[in-house]
């Protein structure tokens, strides 16, 4: 009984360090259930099922995973829940089911799931070896070969989001919209949160807590970060001179600087630095804007143009310029110097960008693209970006662009560094 207390108290503890805006009441209500799930069935019929491998989040900042003997805790920022996650072997998941505002309860490993495609990485799954078990997607709008495959083949179904009752046949149901009205077997998977590519790359361990394949799941993202930390450090010998890179986006007249902090971070690690406006926003017909958002861009050697389209494969450099509105282009190095890029080189039905899916789970490979953008080298293949000034094209990502095994993992792709 006093192995089993310090037991329990070693992760009311780490509780309490990762979330330190949990209230007392809160942890010993999960100290509470540690002991009811670990000592509730010491007297019965049947020995505990111990959980076979672990996770241990590193670097991503906003879920926590917790081991018991027969259970696990993810505590998931997103939404502020904790999932109680019961082995399918174990005593208690045939007689506890938690759906609170603040706790629900899966049984696993999930049979089968299914997945808000809107804004869902996929990739994340085919890493894991886990698509034979997705049996539900909300649209056909996915940067997958192999999960069009699958849902062409009649494997994978589609349905609405808003149809509720077809939402809870499946064991559990993974979105990133906290604007969805909840229910008892969603759960939010927002890898998109993260700050740095490599916090978003960690939800891996998230998924796979969700099936038992933990092993897999700290197999590929060491994988991923290794790679990434040596192309990140490669990158910083390539030359003393920082390119200046501007992300940009056009909207209804007016030109946005943006600036997330995932960009900051792969601009920094590929060898680059961003730009440094003295405001974010420029109305090409306010004159003042016009001439100081044309002086900005005199000092810029590479642009990114993250401008939303419903025809990427028409968005040109002639719509670029044409955006731009400004008639003496001559000090444009970016232009002269074929640099102005788009992440939209794979895509499926003009709107799914694999940038969004692939580029989450493998930032490895963007970095990589990016390393190549600032200091090109002509004997490197790009991932997610082409170039618009050079006239490249999307391509379009189909079904018949599968050519593996759909019931194995896929290996990431690591890119020679050296």
């Amino acid at each position: 009984m006093i192995t089993l207390f310090l037991y329990s108290k070693k992760y009311l503890v780490q509780l309490m360090d990762s979330a330190p805006s949990c209230s007392w009441l809160q942890a010993f209500f999960f100290l509470a259930l540690v002991w009811f799930f670990n000592c509730g069935y010491v007297h019965g019929a049947t020995l505990a099922v111990k959980v076979g491998n672990f996770s241990k989040v590193e670097d991503a900042g906003n879920f926590h995973i917790y081991y018991g003997q027969t259970f696990k805790v993810i505590k998931n920022a997103a939404d502020g829940q904790s999932y109680l996650l019961l082995q399918n072997n174990s005593r208690i998941a045939s007689t506890t089911k938690y759906c609170t505002s603040r706790i629900k309860s899966f049984v696993i490993p999930l049979s089968n799931y299914s997945v808000d495609t809107t804004y869902f990485a996929v990739s994340f799954l085919e890493l894991l070896g886990l698509l034979e078990s997705l049996k539900g997607i909300t649209s056909n709008y996915v940067a997958s070969p192999c999960v069009l495959k699958l849902y062409e083949e009649g494997q994978i179904e589609m349905f609405n989001n808003s149809d509720y009752q077809k939402l809870a046949e499946f064991s559990s149901y993974f979105l990133s919209d906290n604007d969805q009205q909840p229910a008892c077997n969603f759960a939010t998977f927002v890898p998109f949160i993260e700050d740095t590519p490599l916090q978003r790359a960690e939800w891996i361990k998230f998924m796979g807590a969700f099936a038992n394949v933990e092993a897999r799941a700290n197999q590929v993202y060491t994988a991923v970060k290794e790679n990434y930390r040596c192309l990140a450090k490669i990158a910083t010998t390539k030359t003393t001179f920082k390119p200046t890179v501007a992300w940009m986006k056009y909207k209804n007249g007016v030109w946005y600087f943006t600036k997330e902090k995932y960009q900051l971070k792969y601009v920094e690690d590929a060898g680059g630095e961003i730009l440094g406006a003295n405001k974010n926003t420029y109305n090409v017909s306010d004159p003042d804007d016009l001439e100081e958002f044309h002086a900005i861009l005199c000092t810029v050697e590479v642009v990114i143009d993250e401008t939303i389209t419903s025809d990427p494969a028409n968005y040109t450099l002639s719509t670029f310029i044409q955006n731009l509105n400004v008639e003496d282009r001559s000090c444009f190095s970016f232009i002269s110097n074929t640099s102005l890029w788009r992440y939209d080189k794979r895509i499926q039905n003009s709107v799914a960008l694999d940038w969004y899916n692939g580029a989450v789970s493998q930032p490895q490979l963007a970095l990589a693209d990016l390393i190549e953008v600032l200091f090109p080298t002509g004997n490197y293949t790009m991932t997610y970006f082409r170039n618009l000034a050079k006239g490249e094209v999307p391509i379009k990502i189909g079904p018949e662009m599968c050519d593996r095994d759909t019931s194995a993992a896929m290996d990431p792709t690591i890119v020679a560094c050296g």
